[in-house]
């Protein structure tokens, strides 16, 4: 069944902001926002915090625990939006969030920060799953895009103005109140979420967690974490491995759970939703090298500054946004899923041309080839979550929707391990004359191209079909 004529018809960006959808709009970018700046605000301000209460040896826990325990929080959004309904569970992951803000804020000591970090990456995992899979029971079909056109807008608001309201705060006041940033931001979101997200919904009966799953999927995605600090090759290689092996045995055990986190269909090779959820994936694996290696490329091998090398870096944020804005308006489904298959293509294309751009000494190719990877995100990745969402079986949108967040947070994990694997294999921390260090990273980024390859097989393998909108009737009902 097709949407009907005014559902279809249309579709303006000033909906977003009208009265019906004012409030499930600013909800859901604010929760985009709690994660998106919290990055932002603790890559700045964390350095200053390790200088006046010690602990350098454990910087890097505070993203990796974070990371470990977003993902892990993400993986059961669905399962207690379900149990607990929508309203309970992201009121109760916002006050999770918001002690975990106020720990670290507060410490003494790196293991409070540390404490505070894991906990904000519990709250603000299971925040932005649940408001993905929100998302089509708030807004029509029509607007779903313009949705993830605007939330792309947030992450390029905080690629730019997380990191200098940040270094104001921290220069200025305290590296305490970098930290206290996410304070108003995390009430205001909970006054939201009690207006604007319905209570109901929450099934009968206890609430079972899966913890031995859960568990496990934290214990992979650290897998992946830890390879990236071990001394060896081939240790790496087995790290990974490891963490590859854990993680598929969790989505072979889920499939026959009787309390599943994932989709019934999850990674199968016949289905939307498995297809699509591979290049959710593999996406985010292919582009992580960037955000590792490039910053430091340019600085290293031409001199950059931190400033005009972080331009560079953002361009990807500025073209990602851009192009979503550009293309939401597109209803026409047809021409959405050759802009899916276009996406992955535009990833490849932009990596293959980093490839080049270094090859040949060319900084303004290399920025050619960053803005391309950001239009192939752009240009697809709205319509993409789209599709998962809506192909999705009877009962499995939530798991479908909440997935997406939590998968794309992965990717960018997997991929950073397998980038540094790949970093280690070529000398790059070894290389010392700007021909080794020019050689290194296009290795770097040749393997990341063979990867976006993958991505875009699964692009264009990936079948559509008609299916029934949930558009508008979810809220109106």
């Amino acid at each position: 069944m097709q949407e009907s004529t005014d559902q279809t018809s249309d579709a303006r960006w000033s909906e977003l902001i009208s009265p019906q959808y004012s409030a499930a709009t600013t909800t859901l970018c604010l929760g985009v926002a709690l994660f998106a700046f919290n990055g932002f605000l603790v890559s700045t301000s964390l350095p200053t915090a390790v200088r006046e209460i010690g602990g350098l040896a454990l910087i890097s826990w505070a993203f990796t625990l974070y990371l470990v325990l977003s993902i892990v929080g993400g993986a059961s959004g669905a399962l207690l939006k379900g149990k607990l309904g929508p309203r309970r569970a992201l009121v109760g992951a916002a006050l999770v969030f918001l002690v975990g803000t106020l720990i670290a804020a507060f410490a003494s000591s790196m293991t409070e920060v540390l404490v505070g970090r894991a906990l904000q990456g519990l709250g603000e995992g299971v925040i932005a799953a649940i408001c993905y899979a929100l998302i089509p029971e708030l807004f029509p079909s029509r607007l779903v895009a313009k949705v993830f056109g605007a939330e792309a807008v947030v992450w390029a608001i905080a690629a730019f103005g997380g990191p200098l309201v940040a270094g104001i705060l921290t220069e200025t006041v305290s590296w305490r109140a970098a930290f206290l940033v996410n304070v108003p931001m995390a009430l205001i979101f909970i006054t939201l979420v009690f207006r604007i997200v319905p209570r109901s919904s929450a099934e009968t009966g206890s609430l079972s967690v899966p913890f031995l799953r859960l568990a496990a999927i934290g214990g992979g995605i650290m897998l992946v974490a830890l390879a990236g600090i071990m001394q060896t090759l081939t240790m790496e290689v087995l790290f990974v491995a490891g963490a590859a092996a854990v993680l598929a045995a969790v989505v072979i055990v889920d499939r026959r759970s009787r309390t599943p986190l994932f989709p019934s269909d999850a990674f199968a090779l016949t289905s939307t939703v498995g297809i699509g959820l591979w290049v959710v994936l593999l996406m985010p694996i292919a582009q992580a090298s960037t955000s590792v290696y490039l910053v430091m490329t340019l600085q290293n091998l031409w001199g950059y500054g931190p400033t005009m090398a972080g331009a560079f870096s953002a361009s990807f944020a500025v073209a990602w946004s851009t192009i979503a804005i550009l293309v939401a308006n597109i209803q026409d489904p047809r021409r959405r899923s050759w802009l899916i298959r276009l996406g992955p293509t535009l990833l490849v294309t932009g990596l293959a041309v980093l490839v080049l751009g270094f090859s040949a000494d060319l900084p303004l190719v290399v920025l050619v080839g960053q803005m391309s990877i950001g239009a192939g995100f752009g240009v697809s990745w709205g319509f993409l979550s789209q599709s998962v969402m809506e192909a999705a079986r009877d009962g499995e949108r939530d798991r479908a929707s909440a997935l997406l967040p939590t998968l794309q947070s992965a990717g960018y994990a997997i991929g950073a391990a397998v980038a540094g694997l790949v970093a280690n294999a070529a000398n790059y921390p070894q290389a010392t004359s700007p021909d080794a260090l020019r050689e290194a990273t296009m290795t770097i980024f040749a393997v990341s191209t063979m990867i976006g390859l993958a991505a875009m097989i699964a692009g264009f393998a990936l079948p559509f079909r008609k299916k029934t909108v949930f558009a508008a009737d979810c809220l109106n009902s």
